[in-house]
């Protein structure tokens, strides 16, 4: 069984910076791609940033530039650094991890449980 614990939500003001982890523990090989998603009071969850194994990155177009993703593959823990907030930023954020569960190739995917970042203009 894997578990996800997400940490480092709040609230700042629009420019601040928050940083956002995201831990794995459990019986697994390996993390597999690591993903940040977050959803606003009525609308749909949004992928943010995502991160494969190989270090490859993704960011939606409305946060290039002020969120980085990373992740240490040796601490099973991924990171979502985000700069320069705005007050759009405002919402739950996710982590969905993939991990590989054994050499047989089984995987298994999960959310974290989301935590809240509030963004005052």
């Amino acid at each position: 069984q894997v578990q996800l614990v997400e940490s480092g939500g709040g609230s700042v003001q629009a420019g601040g910076s928050l940083r956002l982890s995201c831990a794995a523990s459990g019986r697994f090989l390996r993390l597999g791609a690591v993903d940040w998603y977050r959803q606003a009071p009525g609308k749909k969850r949004e992928l943010v940033a995502q991160i494969l194994y190989d270090g490859s990155l993704n960011y939606a177009d409305s946060v290039k530039g002020r969120f980085t993703i990373s992740r240490d593959n040796v601490k099973n823990t991924a990171n979502l650094q985000m700069d320069s907030l705005r007050p759009e930023d405002t919402a739950v954020y996710y982590c969905n991890v993939d991990t590989i569960l054994d050499l047989d190739g089984s995987t298994w995917s999960g959310w974290g449980q989301g935590t809240q970042v509030t963004v005052s203009s």
